[in-house]
């Protein structure tokens, strides 16, 4: 009986792993071409077209599980940044993570719109980890008094939303980083300890 709930585990953890592989390989997939056939994404991923498709049934499933596994991967760097950092800088670390995230997957955000817009598809996810990671941050830093205080997250991607006006497939990141820089001056007017 012992040696049940240990095979259970075992494909249990081989599901995941086969899960996340597939993941990792749309990702990289998706954000080279939105309309990259589901075969040639299970072939690469290393698994089977019924792994494939008891995972992902059809092609908006696998898009938007996509999204919100590179959205969770961007949202859990926050905490992962303040454990080994100080507020002001996880937080800019952050920016340049998010700054990335957004040039790098914009194929990602082409496929999206693919099957969001679609008569009767999918709505678009929210960015909510995302907000809730910079909401983190932002309290962190308010905390440790290194921004001024009472900036939303709602806010603070306001002000960042210049990044999504960058051209991801000229040099963006000089660009990125300044934009990122004056935001961070603009939050750090008024702080309590500086």
């Amino acid at each position: 009986m012992s040696q049940q709930p240990k095979k259970d585990t075992a494909l249990r953890s081989d599901a995941q792993r086969n899960r996340e592989r597939i993941l990792r390989v749309a990702a990289v997939e998706l954000t080279l071409r939105a309309d990259a056939p589901l075969s040639a994404i299970a072939k690469k991923a290393g698994v089977g077209q019924g792994t494939f498709y008891r995972n992902f049934p059809h092609r908006e499933a696998l898009v938007l599980e996509v999204y919100r596994y590179e959205m969770q991967q961007v949202a859990d760097a926050a905490c992962e940044l303040l454990e080994s950092r100080p507020p002001e800088k996880a937080l800019r670390e952050w920016m340049n993570r998010l700054a990335r995230f957004a040039m790098t997957k914009a194929g990602l955000a082409d496929a999206i719109r693919l099957v969001t817009s679609a008569p009767g598809g999918p709505a678009r996810p929210g960015p909510t980890p995302v907000m809730e990671a910079a909401g983190t941050l932002l309290r962190a830093c308010e905390d440790a008094g290194a921004i001024r205080p009472g900036v939303t997250p709602d806010d603070f991607f306001l002000a960042i939303a210049g990044l999504w006006q960058i051209d991801p497939h000229e040099e963006w990141e000089p660009r990125a980083g300044r934009l990122l820089d004056l935001v961070m001056d603009g939050l750090r007017v008024g702080a309590s300890g500086g």
